[in-house]
């Protein structure tokens, strides 16, 4: 079975979940982030308790996992970022290259500069060995949610299996579920794959559907349309993968910054947007954005981000 995804932290996850759980646990790394709303700092004890709670909390999560199986070559990731720039190439060109590069821009040292080009590179070579693959009769398991990327990424992976030569129910999906209820019964949402930890993916397997190429003609269909459209992003309303304007986000960015001093850090007001509103946006489209305000005159960077860190590390001014 091949595995095909749109989230980068979702391959890794799940390349992990096949062997997660298989053997007797091994304590490893583990990381805490401890906070306190007054600002002060955590007390050697309070982190000595955290630290202990996480390797339990691991331990439990290893020991209770049912290992997935399978080979790390069967999964494929293609984190294109489709939901942004132009879209109009049916498969990855000069185009998705150039978009790509335009967002990974406001990482340093040349670092977005690569990303894009090891994504460009790696997702072109992927398709052209998942079609020969499929085309050779193994089946294909699509991992997809609501969230932008990951909606856009199926409709277009869709286009492409309707040019392939694939047989009736040769092709599964699995569709992340809106919400879920946890072992306490707390309703627990997620907004794309990317999310989901090694030890749950077992529980989502039994979820997958096969698919007809009625369902693949309809979605050839809508990506046609979206092509042909070809906004500048494409979001989800009401349950729809829809075409809109550069400036939709525009609005919870604005928002963010009035509540802030005259002078704020931008990536607060980044870092806020991602967790408050779960816009299932990335940084980087955010940061672009507000570029576009501080050249519109709105905003005024009063200082520039070190060497070493993304671009929008700085602080700015409401004009």
């Amino acid at each position: 079975m091949i595995d095909i995804l749109f989230n980068d932290s979702a391959c890794g996850s799940l390349k992990v979940a096949q062997r997660y759980g298989k053997g007797k646990y091994q304590e490893g790394c583990v990381g805490i982030i401890i906070s306190h709303n007054d600002g002060r700092k955590p007390t050697k004890e309070e982190i000595k308790t955290a630290m202990q709670e996480a390797k339990e909390k691991a331990r439990v999560a290893w020991e209770s996992a049912t290992p997935l199986g399978g080979k790390t070559t069967d999964i494929y990731g293609f984190n294109l970022v489709l939901s942004i720039g132009d879209i109009s190439e049916n498969q990855p060109g000069i185009k998705r290259k150039q978009t790509l590069e335009q967002l990974y821009s406001v990482y340093p040292n040349d670092e977005g500069h690569q990303a894009a080009e090891k994504i460009f590179k790696r997702a072109n070579e992927d398709l052209k060995e998942v079609r020969e693959r499929a085309e050779a009769g193994e089946s294909l398991r699509i991992w997809y949610s609501d969230q932008p990327d990951e909606m856009c990424g199926f409709y277009w992976f869709m286009s492409q299996l309707n040019q392939w030569k694939v047989r009736d129910r040769q092709i599964f999906i699995v569709k992340l579920p809106e919400w879920e209820a946890d072992k306490e019964g707390s309703i627990v949402r997620k907004n794309s794959w990317g999310e989901v930890r090694p030890e749950e993916w077992h529980r989502y397997v039994t979820l997958q559907k096969p698919v007809f190429p009625a369902f693949i003609q309809s979605c050839t269909s809508h990506w046609q349309e979206l092509q042909a459209e070809n906004a500048p992003l494409r979001a989800m309303l009401n349950g729809h993968l829809v075409s809109v304007s550069e400036e939709f986000y525009d609005n919870f960015i604005l928002r963010e910054i009035e509540a802030e001093e005259e002078q704020f850090s931008e990536a607060t007001i980044i870092g806020r947007i991602l967790g408050k509103y779960r816009l299932g946006i990335g940084d980087y489209w955010i940061a672009f954005r507000i570029e576009e305000m501080i050249h519109a005159g709105k905003l005024e960077a009063l200082t520039t981000a070190s060497k070493d860190m993304p671009s929008y590390h700085r602080l700015l001014k409401r004009s």
